[in-house]
């Protein structure tokens, strides 16, 4: 009998936390946003708050282990309200040296920085530029770094299955998932339950996938590498179902909604465009639904179909995004030249041309409103929030069908890639309205005008003594028709225009998020609300006298703005351009506003704002 005490195992510290931020970054094949959104879907689903970045590679097949193929996905998840991703990872987990060297400039000091550290072979090294290893040259001496064989300890979990090298390896993300779950307390269940569905066709990989996530976790668990748990409490948020959801997924959600509260079908004519394309996916699966969609040869027939469906009675929504609306901007004047409801869902990337086509901008502002032929009105609407895309969507088509007008839904790249907790909506919150049908023959006129909105009939073609002339060239007030006349010409215009101002009387005052009047007023719109509003809320807990509005609408603007910003000394409008917005603001209110502007494909950190209010507070 041995008289030895056996020794336990040190039991792991926990540490709270309120905040954390993550970021997995590896080579596009190693599966760093199947990663990343398993992580977020287990985060929401555990109670905490949460803000999400995915960074896709603009290379489709950018050459392994290179900086051009380097995918990444951060997210922010928190025990209290947050609207960011977060300026600074935590944690990092990069899966080779071009990862490494892609992201770790953002890690905090003395982040946790997790490495495979068998990926760090001569070769992946050279393809990276690093001229030394970086985890033997000290480099990375300001930050706890854990160098796991993250490759070789997958193909060991994942023996029994059979597969082959290749395949065994593309399960270290799932071992690097498992790893990540035991050091922030978030269950593996939800994701074995996912594996389950995914790969239900597929024992084999089903089982290694399965193993591999065990493996991390239990790894993390029994040894001693990591010495402490975080844990980041529930966030108190209002009652209700949630779920994780994206931009683009909001977005298609909000549009099959606005058909269904209209009682009217929904089309959907799109061509293949990133960031847009997730949108024509998501509506797809909707087949039990009066949901049409169509995947057309090029931008300009899917937008002319659109047309086509709305001048039917359809609710007409084409997507894409800056270079599709290009094509489109001929069609999209017919839309206007007619009066039709037709919704163009724009969720913009980086230009010109091709651009960034991975990375967000916010600069097709003027190509929205600005950016057609002729005097060439039509409303513009845009989301701040993932979220909030379901909303916006449905406001998009109420604005189009009560109106007769065409409608800019103005999303960007951050928004609908980006993933937060969304609780769904009872069905008596939901807004309410209706699609009216002229069905009178005996008072109809095509362009005879509601007195209120100037809205024009909505005619069902085929209607008996309905006919009426559709078409791109000038109608004639009242009947419709074909005229050249140059004082009726200037009549139309003006009515076209005018149409669009009256919006301003059916929408929302601006909301002032701070005190009513003072030193600065910062002015936002789209998806930069969160780093705004962050960086306000910062200052103002300081003691700063600074405000801030977030415009929803951008054509028209909403009626009391002029005389918001009046009450302030300056204003300062952060946007992903060089000053789009400013520049209307300057033109339509008169005022010297300031701009902050980056156009970098990435973001705002809420750092950035915060030094520039604290710039213009000091004067």
């Amino acid at each position: 009998m041995s008289t030895e005490t056996e020794v336990a195992p040190p039991t792991p510290k926990v540490q709270e936390v309120e905040t954390v931020v993550i970021r997995f970054a590896g080579d596009s094949g190693d599966g760093m946003q199947l990663t990343g959104t398993q992580f977020a879907e287990t985060t929401a689903l555990v109670g905490n708050d949460l803000a999400t970045l995915p960074d896709f590679p603009a290379e489709i097949r950018a050459p392994a282990g290179t900086l051009a193929g380097v995918s990444g996905y951060q997210i922010s998840f928190s025990s209290h309200d947050i609207r960011t991703p977060g300026d600074q990872p935590n944690v990092l987990i990069a899966m080779n040296p071009a990862a490494l060297k892609a992201n770790v400039a953002d890690l905090e000091d003395g982040g946790i920085l997790v490495v495979d550290n068998d990926a760090f072979s001569d070769g992946n090294l050279q393809k990276a530029g690093y001229k030394a290893n970086p985890l033997k040259d000290g480099s990375l001496a300001g930050y706890r770094v854990f160098d796991i064989p993250l490759t070789s300890l997958t193909l060991q979990a994942v023996t029994e299955t059979g597969l082959g090298t290749r395949q065994a390896t593309r399960c270290k993300n799932f071992f690097a998932l498992g790893l990540v779950f035991w050091l922030y307390e978030r269950p593996v269940d939800y994701t074995r339950d996912w594996i389950e569905k995914k790969f239900k066709n597929s024992e084999q990989m089903l089982r290694a996938n399965t193993l591999a996530l065990q493996a991390g976790y239990n790894y993390a668990d029994t040894t001693e590498v990591f010495t402490t748990h975080f844990r980041v409490r529930k966030a108190s948020l209002a009652p209700g179902t949630y779920r994780s959801i994206t931009g683009n997924e909001a977005t298609a959600t909000g549009f099959v909604a606005a058909a269904l509260i209209a009682g009217r079908p929904l089309f959907y004519g799109s061509y293949p465009i990133t960031p847009a394309s997730d949108i024509l996916h998501e509506l797809s699966k909707f087949k039990n639904y009066p949901v049409t969609t169509f995947q057309a040869e090029d931008e300009i027939s899917a937008v002319g179909a659109a047309i086509g469906a709305a001048y039917g009675g359809a609710l007409g929504l084409t997507g894409t995004s800056g270079p599709g609306v290009a094509l489109k901007s001929e069609a999209i004047g017919l839309a206007v030249m007619t009066e039709l409801p037709l919704v163009i869902a724009n969720i913009q990337r980086g230009g010109p041309s091709t651009g960034l086509p991975t990375k967000t901008e916010q600069a097709d502002l003027f190509q929205a409103v600005l950016g057609r032929n002729g005097e060439c009105p039509l409303a513009v609407i845009a989301p701040a929030t993932p979220s909030e895309c379901f909303g916006m969507a449905i406001e998009a088509f109420r604005i189009a069908t009560k109106f007769m007008t065409p409608v800019f839904f103005m999303s960007d790249g951050y928004l609908g890639n980006g993933a937060e907790p969304w609780r769904l909506p009872e069905p008596h919150e939901l807004p309410k309205f209706a699609v009216k049908f002229w069905d009178n023959a005996e008072t109809f006129k095509p362009y005879l005008r509601d007195p209120k909105t100037l809205a024009r009939p909505w005619a069902i073609p085929g209607t008996p003594r309905m006919e009426h002339r559709i078409g791109g060239l000038e109608k004639e007030d009242i009947t419709g028709n074909v005229s050249y006349d140059p004082l009726n010409h200037e009549k139309m215009v003006r009515l076209r225009a005018e149409k669009i101002a009256r919006i301003a009387d059916d929408i929302p005052e601006v909301k002032i998020y701070g005190p009513p009047s003072g030193k600065l007023l910062v002015v936002g719109w789209g998806g930069t609300y969160g780093a705004i509003t962050s960086a306000v809320e910062e200052v103002q807990r300081r003691g700063g006298q600074v405000s801030a509005v977030h415009l929803r609408y951008l054509n028209p603007f909403q009626r009391n703005l002029g005389e918001v910003m009046k009450r302030f000394d300056r204003v300062l409008v952060p946007e992903l351009n060089l000053g789009q917005l400013r520049l209307l603001l300057r033109a339509r209110y008169l005022v010297d506003a300031t701009g902050l502007n980056k156009v970098q494909g990435k973001p705002f950190r809420v750092s950035e704002i915060v030094k520039a209010i604290d710039d213009i507070l000091k004067g």
